[in-house]
């Protein structure tokens, strides 16, 4: 298999809606990158929609697309997060959240149903929304002497590098973003500048 060095996600939020049985689905999608946001988003939700019964959610996170979460939020296991969840795999989706808001109508729809809605509400949602293509990118840290100045910088613009948190005395650190893909090719570039060191920090 070729190396991946990209991913699927959203850059703006979108709703969806599906409707049985008197019962409304309303479906919100949101890019996410932290759990730490799920609960404000969830209350936000909650002061919107005060008289909604369950707020069932999916989310899948990290760019190798191994965290996730779902939840029933009442309703009968599995009938409300996994079919949200399911979209998000369907489309190879990741750093997004799905919830969906259900008011209850007064009919019952069973657990077919309940899937079949869930589902339904949070698939309107991804297609009212743009897919976007990502790459995965490693953050690096490098330190050098402020001698080898022009020709880091140098590097950095041919390569077309983001670089950011710039700290520049005698001894000079900077931040650069690498794609995945490039990550040994670049490296072994800077590392050829005399007594400049790299260290990994994070992928994003």
């Amino acid at each position: 298999m070729l190396f991946e060095d990209t991913y699927r996600t959203i850059n703006q939020p979108s709703e969806g809606i599906f409707r049985d049985k008197g019962s409304k689905f309303i479906a919100y999608t949101y890019p996410f990158k932290s759990e730490e946001h799920l609960k404000d988003i969830i209350s936000e939700l909650k002061n919107q929609h005060a008289k909604a019964r369950h707020f069932c959610y999916a989310y899948r996170l990290t760019t190798d697309r191994s965290v996730f979460r779902i939840n029933d939020d009442g309703e009968p296991s599995g009938t409300a997060g996994r079919p949200i969840l399911n979209t998000l795999l369907s489309h190879d989706l990741t750093n997004i959240l799905i919830v969906v808001v259900r008011y209850f109508g007064g009919t019952l729809l069973g657990v077919p149903g309940l899937i079949n809605a869930y589902k339904s509400a949070a698939e309107d949602a991804v297609q009212c929304t743009s897919i976007i293509e990502k790459r995965i990118q490693d953050v690096y840290l490098i330190d050098f002497e402020y001698l080898h100045m022009n020709e880091v910088m140098k590097l950095i613009k041919d390569e077309d590098l983001e670089s950011f948190d710039q700290d520049f005395d005698l001894k000079c650190k900077i931040k650069i973003t690498i794609n995945q893909s490039d990550i040994n090719r670049i490296i072994g570039k800077l590392e050829s500048i005399e007594n400049l060191k790299s260290q990994y920090l994070k992928t994003i």
